[in-house]
């Protein structure tokens, strides 16, 4: 960082002839004239979907599902006044690689926790063009000195949006955050230090100098961090990673605000973050689902989805979550035993699957099946009566002892209309029955069901026009619908069968001609 610009070291630095008062701005984006002009919000998140999130005017934005899992939340920020504030200082001398970051300190008790967004506030000052910014978002264990990162997401356009601002005087908040219903949350632990920190780092600025050592990045064309116009609170716990630009520049490499001599700015960094303690969260934690993975959820969720709950406050990081043991089916003898699904096919044996048990379980049942003409077969295991289409009664069942169903098809009454009956039922009321598994529909979207559309002419081979009139137009028109599998030439019997007895009904029906 060449060098930053606040107000309030505004004399000492022109006075140092390292800026010009040009260089020194705040940004305002209301006037005590004027209604305050909003804080453009943008909310980024490297994740799947919407999070519960509050603009900068206190409003909420609607909510998504997972939210159950907010509600110990806590905010840890420097800032006076949360981003309400209409005036910010812009750290015009901010360059690429540098990065802004605050550490926080909380209750030891307080850890494990989840961090539910990182915010940080951008500003432009009397810029001439579009601003283009990529950056990276960061969370530490500790401080950034010494701590360990947890977490990083860099800005794509694709799963973050890149920081786009508009000309002129400009503020806008970004929020990163992770939708609480992915298990891979942001865990902070307790190193020691009982602190966390949070920052971000511009990693190219829409127009960046050659040499920012020597000349900032123009503020006309350039998004910078901002600062707190209310003063510096805490000078400990702000910091910076600045560039290395030897005796001209801040001091390189991470430092605190306190540290920085006449490098300091005049207010806290624009930083904020979200927070919930997973101790805080009574009946929340790892669940250990049955298929092994694991995922954060409320203890009823994780119980009614035969889950394993691993204590309150429990994070997936921690838990290490095995497949529980299911049956398996010996062939040769027809015995079962609960065991690893890789221990019993290495075995072979017959997994049969998650959720199962030997106390549950039949080990290759057979029995009776009900086939769809209403027939019976005995002595079929469940996967071959359901390659039949048949259903299958149960292990040990035969015929002798099950009653199958009739079988249903088509049934057109006088008038058109059309049910699925058995035969017998359809005889009872008088219709027409179209066989074993016709079905009432009109797949030519003409109004009427095709099962009971009968022969348009003079017998079933009278189907190309001219009707009443058997020719060349009728067996061309039988052929291309044979050939096709259209219903119009399954004549023989509507059974969705296109075979002999057709061709053999249409001849039968061509020569006998039309009366």
């Amino acid at each position: 960082m060449r060098i930053i610009k606040t107000i309030a070291s505004a004399a000492l630095l022109i006075a140092s002839g390292q800026v010009s008062a040009a260089e020194t701005n705040t940004v305002a984006t209301g006037s005590s004239d004027a209604a305050p002009t909003r804080l453009q919000e943008v909310t980024l998140r490297p994740s799947r979907t919407p999070t519960l999130a509050r603009n900068l005017w206190g409003e909420d934005v609607p909510s998504s599902e997972g939210q159950q899992l907010r509600g110990c939340q806590q905010t840890s920020s420097y800032l006076s006044n949360a981003f309400d504030d209409t005036q910010w200082t812009a750290q015009a001398g901010f360059a690429e690689q540098e990065i802004m970051a605050a550490s926080y300190t909380v209750n030891a008790s307080d850890f494990p926790i989840r961090i539910d967004t990182v915010q940080g506030l951008f500003v432009t000052s009397n810029t001439n063009v579009t601003t283009t910014t990529r950056y990276t978002v960061f969370v530490w264990e500790g401080t950034p000195q010494s701590g360990s990162i947890v977490a990083q997401f860099s800005s794509d356009d694709v799963i973050l949006p890149n920081l786009i601002m508009p000309p002129g005087n400009n503020a806008t908040l970004l929020e990163v955050s992770v939708d609480p219903g992915d298990p891979e949350q942001i865990i902070v632990q307790n190193n020691g230090t009982a602190t966390f920190s949070i920052g971000f780092r511009i990693d190219d600025h829409n127009n960046q100098t050659q040499n920012p050592c020597f000349t900032a990045p123009p503020s006309a064309s350039n998004a910078f961090p901002a600062t707190d116009t209310n003063g510096l609170n805490n000078a400990t716990n702000n910091w910076l990673f600045a560039v290395n630009c030897g005796p001209f520049g801040c001091n390189p490499g991470w430092s605190r605000f306190s540290q920085l001599g006449l490098c300091t700015p005049s207010g806290d960094w624009a930083l904020s973050s979200t927070w919930t303690s997973l101790s805080c969260t009574p009946g929340v934690g790892a669940c250990c689902l049955p298929d092994g993975s694991c995922v954060l959820d409320a203890q009823e969720n994780c119980i009614a989805n035969g889950g394993a709950f691993q204590g309150d406050g429990t994070v997936c990081e921690n838990v290490v979550c095995e497949i529980p043991p299911q049956a398996c089916c010996f062939e040769t003898s027809g015995g079962c035993l609960n065991l690893d699904p890789e221990d019993c096919m290495n075995a072979g044996g017959v997994p049969g699957g998650i959720g199962t048990t030997c106390e549950t379980t039949v080990c290759f049942p057979e029995g009776a099946c009900c086939l769809p003409d209403g027939s019976c077969a005995d002595g079929l295991s469940p996967e071959d009566c359901a390659a039949m289409n048949g259903v299958f009664q149960g292990d040990g069942t035969n015929c002798g002892d099950v009653s199958c169903p009739e079988p249903t098809g088509s049934c057109c009454f006088q008038n058109g209309f059309c049910l699925e009956l058995t035969e017998g039922d359809c005889g009872d009321v008088g219709g027409e029955w179209g066989g074993v598994g016709t079905i009432c529909e009109d797949a030519n979207n003409n109004g009427e069901f095709d099962a009971c559309e009968g022969p348009s002419g003079c017998n079933a081979a009278d189907i190309a026009a001219p009707f009443d009139v058997l020719d060349l137009a009728d067996i061309g028109a039988f052929v291309t619908a044979f050939m096709s599998q259209d219903p119009l030439a399954d004549i023989a019997d509507p059974s969705g069968v296109f075979d002999l007895a057709d061709l053999s009904a249409f001849v039968t029906a061509f020569t006998g001609g039309c009366p």
